[in-house]
């Protein structure tokens, strides 16, 4: 048997960082419905969509250097425009065929296609509109790790620990000099500490010293125990907004605040895998959202039911058993839709109903006296919204942000790891 050796010249993407490719199109692949009027469309998540979004990242995002692409695609001076454009389009077929096979996406099979060409008459290419794809949950891990890495880099800090409290506590790190035991600490014993503070008692009343006894006689008053920083476990609801005025103005203010909800979920699996967190969507009604399911959901033509998120974030809350419960709620409105004791929404989104506030407010009330913290962060800064908000930090005791769909994520996280508590006794 004989063998023929040739030259290797290796794949022709070896070149192509998918991960990278995947965070460029993280616009398209977490999309909120901003390309249509009532955000519903499912047009951002057909093969044609990812297709353009592919060539735009090929020529205009980096992902694969100059001189690959002339390579690949030859020079269009020296050739046939039409080669160089089926050329293209194969390229972009190999890296759709890529990320499927990776896990990033799914592909349903073209079966009108398969019909066609079983029958003869040709098929149609990868860009075909009819044609959807959906997005993997690695793919939306990967896009929340990016996120956070993204967001962390901006701080100017790579990692962080969990939430300490400003005093100090008996029970999880030594870090301070040993104190007398108290009645409700943990007995978290110093034995160097106890036994000295023994030799010491017996010294000073005069007894008999140790080479004339078997042992020390440790009491109640002798124990010492090591002190140390008390962490805190955290539960957390992220209230996000997914009423219409999320996707108008001209700015998508949503898919933003879906990349800092993963962001988050990535930041709690990996630093502070004690605390807990659940994603509540509001609109005209409320309803907890899946992780897995946060970078599918859309904004869709809703009013703002402020009062119903928080009454779910609140239930959610009392089940957990932590000693710090707060609620993020980011949204661009005012409340405007209230769930009336028969099951009907009232709506009115016309300025601030009083009827509306009022009910919003005292679920807010509610929230206080359950020990729930509620910080606001606000992408808009509408009278009416700036209104509202005040109030509820005043009730709650919580704070308001100002912020935009860009500096979103940085305030979420720098106010979620600079979380403090008061001493637990």
């Amino acid at each position: 048997m004989k063998y023929r050796y040739t030259k290797y010249t290796g794949d022709e993407l070896d070149d192509l960082d998918l991960e990278d490719l995947v965070a460029k199109l993280s616009d398209l692949l977490l999309s909120s419905g901003f390309g249509h009027p009532h955000g519903i469309d499912e047009a951002d998540r057909t093969m044609q969509a990812l297709h353009d979004a592919i060539l735009d990242a090929l020529f205009n995002g980096g992902v694969l250097p100059e001189e690959t692409v002339e390579r690949l695609l030859g020079d269009p001076a020296d050739g046939d425009p039409e080669d160089a454009r089926a050329a293209l389009e194969d390229l972009i077929r190999q890296i759709i065929d890529r990320m499927a096979e990776q896990g990033y996406i799914t592909v349903p099979p073209d079966l009108e296609a398969e019909r066609r060409q079983r029958q003869g008459r040709g098929g149609a290419g990868p860009d075909r509109p009819d044609l959807t794809f959906e997005v993997t949950d690695k793919t939306l891990d990967f896009l929340g790790y990016r996120a956070l890495r993204d967001l962390l880099g901006s701080l100017g800090k790579s990692s962080y620990g969990r939430h300490d409290t400003r005093a100090q506590a008996t029970g999880v790190e030594t870090i301070g000099a040993p104190k007398p035991y108290e009645f409700g600490d943990t007995l978290n014993l110093d034995p160097a500490a106890t036994l000295l503070a023994a030799a010491e008692r017996e010294a000073r009343s005069g007894s008999p010293g140790p080479s004339q006894l078997r042992g020390l006689h440790v009491t109640y008053e002798d124990l010492m125990v090591a002190q140390g920083e008390y962490q805190s476990s955290c539960a957390t609801v992220l209230m996000l907004d997914c009423s219409h005025s999320m996707i108008l103005y001209g700015e998508d203010r949503f898919t933003p605040a879906k990349r800092v909800a993963l962001a988050l979920a990535q930041l709690i699996r990996t630093q502070y895998p004690g605390d807990a967190l659940k994603v509540v969507l509001f609109h005209d009604s409320a309803e907890e959202v899946p992780l897995a399911e946060l970078g599918r959901v859309r904004v869709g033509p809703y009013y703002t039911n402020t009062r119903e998120g928080l009454r779910l974030s609140r239930r959610l809350l009392d089940r957990a058993r932590k000693d710090m419960r707060q609620i993020i709620m980011i949204t661009d409105g005012k409340p405007s839709a209230l769930t009336q004791p028969d099951g009907r929404v009232y709506k009115n989104a016309f300025g601030l109903d009083p009827f509306i506030v009022a009910e919003t407010l005292a679920e807010v009330a509610a929230c206080r006296k359950s020990g729930i913290l509620i910080n606001t962060f606000m992408l808009a800064r509408d009278y009416d919204l700036v209104s509202f908000v005040r109030r509820v930090a005043d009730i709650c005791k919580g704070k308001a942000y100002f912020t935009t769909p860009y500096t979103l994520g940085q305030y979420v996280l720098m106010d979620y790891m600079d979380k403090k508590t008061k001493t637990i006794h």
